[in-house]
């Protein structure tokens, strides 16, 4: 976005906040989901493990610098672990092998090794982290104030998408299972635990948004971000999306 080859992208608020302390002046103007939907932390189905035995454990992460869940389960269950990064790709390998103790699994992987019966789930952190933004669209301040019909008109565009995947189950599915390449049983559990669980209106201006916003910084304190900006510096509301309808 700020060399100019996106002009909206979904973030959370946290890209905001380092990138305006960089010079990259950015804001989120609509909310588009508010809580960690089909990230889990797992282990092999016949380990005996539950997050309280963590301690003094080994959990695998994606990379360093993107496990605020695993961070965020250290300090709320009061708990340490180390955090071992293995990719993406190496989650599952590393859990299965036993030569991690578990695993903070994303969606859709995360339905795919529970419906296999190869894990098991611990915390799922959708219900138990506090609601927050975790992600929003992010446009550049330059771009709204010289181009806001164009802005208003690309978030309809985004939420009429948002309103016809939730009313349309069965186009939604097969879309999710040939994006992704997996099975329909797999996407239907993305679009039941993910997809309907977006946000339907993106109106930064809602009684809740602030605070949301301020609780995703707060997390992402807990990564290293520093120097965080006001909340009121994060978001505009400038726009409120009206979805177009098909």
């Amino acid at each position: 976005m700020a060399a100019g080859a996106a002009d909206v992208i979904l973030d959370p608020p946290s890209l905001v906040s380092a990138g305006r302390k960089k010079g990259v002046m950015s804001r989120i103007v609509a909310n588009a989901s508010m809580g960690n939907f089909g990230w889990q932390l797992m282990v092999p189905v016949k380990s005996t493990t539950e997050v309280k035995d963590l301690n003094g454990k080994k959990v695998a992460i994606t990379a360093a610098g993107s496990d605020l869940l695993a961070l965020w389960t250290i300090q709320d269950r009061k708990i340490d672990f180390t955090r071992v990064p293995v990719g993406g790709g190496g989650l599952v390998p590393n859990l299965l092998a036993n030569n991690v103790d578990a695993a903070v699994v994303y969606s859709p992987l995360s339905f795919q090794i529970l419906k296999s019966g190869e894990a098991r789930t611990i915390l799922d952190y959708a219900r138990e982290v506090p609601p927050n933004l975790t992600a929003g669209w992010i446009v550049l301040d330059k771009f709204a104030q010289e181009k806001p019909a164009l802005v208003q008109k690309a978030l309809n565009a985004l939420y009429g998408a948002v309103a016809f995947m939730r009313n349309n189950r069965d186009a939604t599915i097969k879309l999710i299972a040939d994006l992704y390449e997996m099975p329909s049983e797999i996407a239907a559990l993305e679009y039941e635990n993910t997809i309907l669980k977006l946000e339907t209106d993106g109106n930064m201006a809602a009684s809740n948004v602030s605070d949301a916003v301020q609780l995703s910084l707060d997390l992402a304190k807990l990564g290293g971000l520093k120097d965080i900006v006001p909340t009121q510096e994060v978001i505009s509301t400038q726009f409120k999306p009206v979805a177009t309808k098909p």
